[in-house]
């Protein structure tokens, strides 16, 4: 049972930004800590970077300055701003996140939302 969507993904020409939102499928689902990941085709799924329940944000190398993680506990949302984006940040964005209540050692995942960096 899918618990986490993303949306906001999108075509955008290099140099261009997305605004991606992690929401919860229902709404007794209080999303924890976030961490977002990609995949593009043929590889592995890579994190970009996560936010603590607190506000915390830390960051990969891929996340690393043109990416910026953000949380809206009223709204139950998490964010990554994308920046100054590049071909080779076409993937497919997830973000995974365990439930307030529950343990954070059972985190879900949403589908996923596909990004496309033209040239």
């Amino acid at each position: 049972q899918v618990q986490l969507v993303e949306s906001g993904g999108g075509r955008v020409q290099t140099g261009g930004s997305l605004k991606l939102t992690c929401s919860a499928t229902r709404k007794t689902f209080k999303i924890g800590a976030t961490t977002w990941y990609r995949q593009a085709p043929g590889t592995r799924r890579f994190s970009i970077g996560s936010i603590s329940v607190e506000g915390a944000e830390t960051y990969t190398d891929i996340g690393r300055g043109r990416f910026t993680i953000s949380r809206d506990a009223a709204k139950n949302e998490a964010y990554l701003q994308m920046d100054d984006l590049k071909p080779e940040d076409t993937a497919v964005y997830y973000c995974n996140a365990y439930e307030l209540d529950g343990s954070p050692h059972n985190t879900f995942w949403g589908p996923g939302t596909q990004v496309t960096v033209s040239s």
